[in-house]
């Protein structure tokens, strides 16, 4: 994350949210994040490192759709998320916020987001149809939490299924397809099911947005 948002929103224990344990992960951090900047790499050039390799790998799979190489999706999405806590600490410990950051933060996130998605579609086992709904909602999900600065409120993050816990699902679902798990007879529900959890998401991300701006 390349920009601090002011008030962001901490998931509370009512609302929890893998987003939640972010201070730990980036306590976790901090020592390399302090070499990186110490020769010299900025906050934007990993944002966008990190989304260059998210879209060549979700090409790759959408051209080799093999179960055993969406191995490789649950490793990156781990790595990823070094990589987003990465940019926020420099932009924030080390004097890098920057407008261009802004945008290349949510920018970036939904296109990542997209590009690791879309592989799905190309096994048998997922509608196509329902990974683009999916797709479609989860950038609906991230615009909804920009607007609450649009309205006088705070980046929303709220949950149940923001940016990190989709990434935790898609990375399980991925691991078991790449590891020969059984997926029939579940399969059909996946990508349904994370859709609807994605539009009591936006509903959520409204509902706290309009209660923080009127408060």
């Amino acid at each position: 994350m390349s920009l601090a948002y002011p008030g962001a929103l901490r998931e509370t224990a009512g609302h929890m949210s893998i987003y939640a344990l972010k201070p730990k992960f980036q306590a976790l951090l901090r020592p390399i994040v302090r070499r990186l900047h110490a020769v010299g790499v900025t906050a934007n050039q990993v944002t966008l490192i990190a989304c260059l390799v998210s879209v060549a790998l979700g090409i790759w799979l959408c051209l080799q759709p093999q179960p055993v190489l969406y191995l490789w999706l649950p490793l990156w999405m781990f790595l990823r998320m070094a990589f987003n806590a990465v940019d926020g600490m420099l932009a924030r410990e080390f004097g890098q916020k920057s407008k261009l950051g802004a945008y290349l933060n949510e920018l970036t996130d939904v296109i990542s987001d997209a590009c690791l998605y879309l592989p799905f579609a190309f096994l048998p086992h997922f509608a196509p149809l329902w990974v683009g709904v999916f797709i479609a909602l989860s950038i609906v999900v991230e615009m909804t939490g920009v607007v609450g600065l649009m309205v006088g409120a705070s980046r929303r993050y709220d949950g149940p299924f923001g940016k990190s816990d989709r990434a935790f699902v898609i990375g399980a679902l991925a691991l078991a397809i790449g590891l020969g798990l059984p997926v029939q007879g579940w399969h059909a529900f996946v990508f349904p099911l994370m859709s609807m959890l994605c539009g009591l998401t936006i509903w959520r991300r409204v509902q706290r947005g309009l209660q923080e701006a009127q408060s």
